[in-house]
């Protein structure tokens, strides 16, 4: 008599879950095929434009022309505006390139031999300045206009100083305007 009490609600319970599973597929057989989940698509996500200080650019591109007039070399030039990341990096690389040759003259141990003998880089003894002892007419000739602005070579850096003295090498002029301590150094 307990199994047959407890038999009813085991067999009603069977039926109940047949009935639901044939109707489930039943349901599952005429409805649509499930579609397929498509691919996520990635998002393209703009990256952030780099606000570049354009005043940093420009001390950089001063900079730079700044040597390369010191040096007498061609000047150089970038059409990209100076807010932009390209023209950061360009004006960057160019600070980099100049200052490592302006660092190092062509005749340099030439010109601290010179040196040496002649007088201290800040002599402003008239009528020789400088490191070198250049006269007026030596420094208008073979010196760029923004460092004659500045005073006579005894407010030039040391190196300002030996690149106008290599202009005037280049020009041909060699050793010569110091013949006595050019000799003493043994480059005439």
């Amino acid at each position: 008599m307990k199994k047959q009490r407890l038999l009813l609600p085991v067999l009603a319970l069977l039926g109940t879950v047949a009935v639901l599973v044939t109707s489930a597929a039943f349901a599952a057989a005429g409805a649509e095929p499930r579609k397929r989940a498509h691919p996520k698509v990635p998002v393209r996500i703009e990256p952030k434009k780099r606000h570049v200080n354009p005043l940093r650019v420009k001390r950089l591109r001063r900079t730079a022309l700044r040597w390369q007039s010191v040096m007498g070399v061609r000047r150089s030039f970038l059409a990209a505006p100076l807010h932009t990341p390209r023209a950061l990096r360009y004006w960057r690389r160019q600070v980099r390139i100049v200052s490592r040759q302006a660092a190092n003259p062509p005749h340099k141990r030439g010109w601290q031999c010179i040196h040496r003998f002649e007088g201290s880089w800040s002599d402003s003894n008239d009528p020789y300045w400088g490191g070198l002892q250049m006269d007026r007419s030596f420094m208008r000739s073979y010196a760029p206009a923004f460092l004659l602005r500045r005073g006579w070579a005894n407010r030039w850096t040391p190196l300002e100083q030996m690149w106008v003295a290599e202009r005037a090498h280049r020009s041909g002029r060699g050793y010569y305007p110091w013949p006595n301590t050019a000799r003493y150094c043994g480059l005439i």
